[in-house]
């Protein structure tokens, strides 16, 4: 056989072959596409905000945190109302201002001697503005004192809270049974919630008002609850003195069931609490009135602990917890000599302290500090400086959640092209997202998406706010864009 035959042969059976037509039209080394080919793939910018269509204002920006610059900016200027965005800024307040090795002390003081399981003089209960007290470190604290000896106290059970202003409600502009807005204090409980649960007996209902943590279940005097025959509204609210009195429209209740409901009196719900928890251990005990100061002369029986800062500003981060966050930012206004007798002074503080550490910033204001109140006003280029500001990155990326973004059908990626954390804010026709972006390049960016329609939440009446007309869908097409905008700079600078 001939050369020529022979390779006649051998093409000849090549064309046989599984995919032979496939290989014989391909080239071994791709060819060059188009310089800019792979941007054309990521959906514009404009395209993104008119599928949105959320009508109102959105303010947008990220930033290369290595340079500094701004890639990216629509509207970046425009102070918009960062809802529950601003416990970022909060977090980066108390870490600075207190130090990650802060904890908040709860300690239980005698102002007399104990004898023969008597303590001749007065219990005191005081609070430093802990978020995280709970009935379980109540009950600890009962334990400790029953160790101590004591089985009744002569005087009385006293509540000292004035290491923070009293206030009545995070945002009096919602509705009185939202447990995301309760009060604050010096001494705080449970998030300053209790607990409302319901089941139908016959044609009527047991109900119960607890300050339950675990199985700790103890019941509460100072909330008490009334099953009215009526089918609006669903809640009244009335304070008398230091109770709480809440009545309920008997045709919203259905057959059983529960929510939180926010306590307007901190410290008369730790006390109540704490005197049940003590007669659970035998010790006989009446209340008296609240201190403001306490005496020289009192004595420490216990104490307790909260986590470290960055423990606690890890859960308000991921729960959105009001309270922490208001709780921390009263405590930072406070140690920088501030003495502020409300959010509002409180929050004006840490606006002035961020602004002092960006050059040239814009209008910063934070009503409060947990982002509740609809007042603050912070444009998305100045929070995304802020996140960008010297050694931000390393301090807020441990206690950020992960923020996995979605494909086209909705589902959760499964391999993002970038590792992503932010914290979210959401507010009636408000809607919030800021962070970092982490790509694969490891080239890190900070971000900052501010969505409001003000007119439309502004329409609202007090009653509507629970669940406006048109809210959650506004709420899914705010998030939504959110999420495109993530994936697109993650795509266009990740590489």
């Amino acid at each position: 056989m001939n050369r020529r035959a022979l390779l006649s042969g051998l093409a000849a059976q090549a064309a046989l072959l599984p995919g032979a037509a496939r290989a014989l039209g391909s080239s071994p080394h791709p060819a060059p596409r188009p310089d800019g080919l792979w941007r054309r793939a990521v959906p514009e910018l404009g395209e993104l905000l008119r599928a949105a269509d959320l009508g109102g204002q959105t303010s947008l920006a990220v930033i290369d945190l290595r340079s500094g610059l701004a890639l990216e900016s629509v509207a970046g200027g425009t102070p918009l109302p960062p809802a529950s965005v601003a416990k970022a800024a909060t977090a980066l307040y108390g870490l600075r201002v207190l130090g990650p090795e802060h904890r908040y002390t709860t300690r239980l003081l005698a102002t007399g001697p104990i004898r023969a399981g008597r303590l001749d003089g007065d219990l005191i209960l005081a609070g430093s503005g802990d978020p995280s007290l709970d009935t379980a470190a109540l009950a600890g604290l009962a334990d400790r004192l029953r160790a101590a000896g004591v089985s009744e106290v002569a005087g009385a059970l006293r509540v000292q809270g004035s290491a923070l202003p009293e206030i009545r409600s995070i945002d009096p502009g919602q509705p009185d049974h939202l447990g995301y807005s309760p009060a604050i204090a010096g001494l705080n409980l449970n998030f300053n919630r209790v607990y409302f649960e319901w089941k139908r007996q016959g044609s009527d209902y047991a109900i119960t008002m607890d300050a339950r943590t675990g199985a700790l279940r103890p019941q509460v005097r100072v909330s008490s609850m009334s099953v009215q025959p009526r089918n609006l509204p669903i809640y009244t609210y009335e304070q008398r003195g230091a109770a709480d009195h809440w009545t309920v429209a008997r045709d919203a209740l259905g057959a059983e069931g529960g929510r939180w409901l926010p306590v307007r009196n901190p410290a008369a719900y730790a006390a109540d609490v704490f005197r049940t928890l003590c007669g659970a251990q035998g010790i006989r005990v009446t209340l008296g009135p609240p201190l403001a100061v306490l005496p020289d002369t009192a004595t420490l029986i216990a104490s307790h602990d909260s986590e470290t800062l960055p423990g606690l500003l890890r859960g308000m981060l991921k729960y959105s917890t009001n309270v922490t966050a208001e709780c921390i930012g009263l405590t930072a206004s406070t140690a920088l000599g501030a003495r502020p007798d409300s959010l509002q002074a409180s929050g004006a503080q840490m606006a002035a302290w961020h602004s002092a550490q960006l050059m040239g910033a814009g209008p910063i204001r934070f009503a409060d500090h947990s982002g509740l109140g609809d007042r603050s006003r912070i444009s998305s280029l100045d929070m995304a400086r802020l996140l960008s500001t010297h050694g931000t990155r390393t301090a807020l990326t441990p206690l950020l959640k992960p923020y996995l973004p979605r494909d086209a059908s909705g589902a959760r990626m499964a391999s993002a092209p970038a590792q992503v954390v932010a914290k979210t804010g959401t507010l009636n026709f408000v809607s919030g997202l800021a962070g970092y972006i982490t790509p694969p390049s490891g080239r890190a960016l900070a971000f900052a998406i501010f969505s409001a329609d003000i007119d439309r939440r502004a329409a609202l009446s007090r009653a509507e706010r629970e669940r406006p007309e048109g809210g959650r869908a506004w709420a899914r097409r705010a998030r939504r864009l959110q999420n495109d905008l993530v994936l697109r700079w993650s795509r266009l600078y990740g590489a």
